[in-house]
């Protein structure tokens, strides 16, 4: 009874889980498989509006990006290694000596002078705080900047400036600058004060300030005749510049292969600041194919040395061409003396057959045209003394004038000599180039052009000997108008600087250009070099022609190299100290 009463109680309960598992099904089907299409729509929906979301925040930070961009300017910051090449070998760095390409750069960023020139080529105090000079023009007073260092560490003082000078004037020290610093006698007053005493007045003297300034320390007690051979000149050498020496590495099998890596360091006591790179290495190469190589690869920042662009070059996207103008002419010297060319009617008549615009233009760089003995913007130039030139008629007619007869041949003779002539020079692309145009318009004169081209060390003896009757050459003449040593009478005697080319002999232009040097006011040297100008113009002793360059290749953009005029290549390392090749974005917090 009690068994079937439990079958009856656990039968029931069957039945009651069964309903309730029938009503949780229909429950299920109908609050979830009916509305499942409910579901989709509101995925949908949400799917919509999570997509809009997410558009509109990467609109958003897109937005963001783009306005900084536009906020922003690329600015350059200080720091990495500058790498430069040139062509050319490491003999001697002192700055008493060098002279070479590789040579006169190094000096320029290991030392420092009383004086230098800033990225505008303008002459300022570099070691020195100032100068002074007395009313007669002979007796100048340097007052160095104190606490000055040498890259060792050591003091510099008056001390070593007048041994810098004093071993230029010893004759056994066998310095370039010899002859520039006889009979001037110098002094130390104090630590920081030198007194320089000259026997006559010379108003571009402080422009002779700028050679480096050379330890006593380290040199004082070596003979000058052993100085040039001096290890100081190649190893580890110390001055005051703006880079000290760091490292030297040499490699290739032979002298025509080889290269040496120069490392300098930026010296922190550099007077002018510190420099902004931070190492810089010259890379001097014998053999210009490598060097080339080189830059195609990267390998170099800077490229100096060369006379053009080679192809291979120039078609490099990062290349950037800088044209440094010199303060320097190219002329054609015409040998006034024992020459064809001592014919002053002739030598008029290539200056008005000449065209040197033409010549310019084909030059493939912007440059300045030469016209006088000095040069344009400079203290003195007077345009009412610019040669004249494209007068192909006038030219013809002085000549007829002058008794030289156009034969059928097209030149010219004149009882029974040919108007010929030679042009030497040196072999160039660029010397070929004037030549070859000159020729041309010369030959429409009747004139009968011999061009020769020799190679430097044959033309520099050539140019020594005077062995020319006439040149193509180009003279350094600076910032000061100071040309005496070209043309003065006396500067074509052999135991004088040989400088006059043309062997200039006019007293009233030697004159002129003694009295002009000679005054220190700048309004009184402008009256005084008037009669040289105007002398200059009516002998013609030479045709001028245009302001060379200094062919200067970057790998990229080097911020702080100027595009001012400079006097000499090593000066394209006026503003070194503020060269920067790394760059960065700067938002302009002005603009936001």
């Amino acid at each position: 009874m009690r068994y079937q009463k439990m079958r009856r109680v656990i039968l029931r309960r069957q039945g009651q889980a069964l309903d309730l598992s029938k009503q949780a099904g229909r429950s299920i089907e109908k609050n979830l498989y009916s509305r499942i299409s409910h579901l989709v729509a509101v995925r949908r929906f949400v799917s919509v509006w999570l997509l809009f979301w997410l558009l509109l925040g990467l609109a958003t930070v897109w937005q963001l990006i783009s306005l900084n961009h536009y906020f922003q300017t690329i600015q350059p910051v200080p720091g990495g290694i500058y790498n430069e090449g040139v062509l050319g070998t490491l003999t001697n760095v002192n700055p008493i000596y060098a002279t070479g390409e590789v040579d006169s750069s190094l000096s320029q960023l290991i030392f420092a002078g009383l004086l230098g020139y800033n990225s505008n080529n303008q002459l300022v105090d570099d070691l020195a705080s100032g100068y002074s000079v007395d009313s007669a023009g002979t007796l100048y007073t340097v007052t160095l900047r104190p606490n000055l260092k040498w890259q060792d560490g050591k003091p510099l003082t008056a001390a070593d400036v007048v041994f810098t000078f004093d071993t230029i004037q010893n004759s056994n020290a066998q310095s370039p600058l010899f002859s520039s610093w006889q009979n001037i006698s110098v002094s130390a007053l104090n630590p920081l004060t030198v007194q320089f005493k000259l026997p006559n007045p010379l108003a571009s003297f402080p422009y002779n300030l700028t050679v480096g300034i050379i330890p006593m320390h380290l040199l004082g007690n070596i003979d000058p005749a052993n100085l040039r051979s001096a290890a100081f000149n190649t190893n580890n050498p110390v001055g005051a510049g703006p880079f000290s020496w760091h490292a030297l590495e040499v490699s290739g099998n032979t002298p025509q292969n080889a290269v040496e890596q120069i490392a300098l360091l930026p010296f922190s006591g550099y007077v002018l600041g510190k420099p902004k790179l931070s190492e810089f290495i010259l890379h001097a190469y014998a053999d210009q194919n490598q060097l080339l190589a080189a830059f195609r690869s990267g390998q170099l920042n800077g490229l100096a040395g060369l006379n053009n662009v080679p192809a291979s070059i120039k078609a490099l996207p990062s290349t950037e061409v800088h044209s440094l103008i010199l303060t320097a002419g190219n002329y054609v010297f015409f040998k006034t003396q024992g020459s064809i060319l001592s014919d002053s009617n002739i030598r008029n008549a290539l200056v008005l057959g000449s065209n040197p615009e033409a010549i310019i233009k084909k030059l493939g760089y912007q440059t300045v045209p030469v016209t006088e003995p000095l040069l344009q913007g400079q203290l003195a130039f007077n345009p009412k003394y610019a040669q004249k030139t494209s007068q192909v008629v006038q030219a013809q007619a002085l000549l007829n004038s002058d008794g030289w007869i156009l034969a059928k041949n097209g030149y010219r003779y004149k009882a029974g000599q040919q108007l010929s002539f030679n042009l030497v020079t040196t072999d160039t692309p660029e010397n070929r180039l004037i030549v070859n145009l000159l020729a041309k318009q010369w030959h429409k004169l009747g004139v009968n052009l011999i061009p020769l081209f020799e190679f430097p060390d044959t033309y520099s003896i050539t140019l020594a000997d005077h062995n020319y009757d006439s040149t193509l050459d180009g003279i350094s003449i600076g910032n000061d108008p100071d040309v005496f040593v070209y043309w003065d009478k006396s500067q074509y005697d052999p135991r004088s600087t040989n400088l006059n080319l043309s062997e200039y002999d006019s007293n009233t232009a030697s004159i002129a250009l003694e009295e002009g040097r000679t005054r220190l006011n700048p309004a009184l040297r402008i009256i005084k070099y008037q009669p040289f100008l105007a002398a200059w113009q009516k002998d013609a002793p030479a045709l001028g022609l245009y302001q060379p360059r200094v062919l200067y290749i970057t790998n990229g953009k080097v911020y702080g190299l100027g595009d001012a005029q400079i006097n000499a290549q090593q000066d394209r390392f006026n503003n070194v100290y503020n060269w920067e090749i790394l760059t960065t974005g700067v938002t302009d917090r002005r603009q936001t």
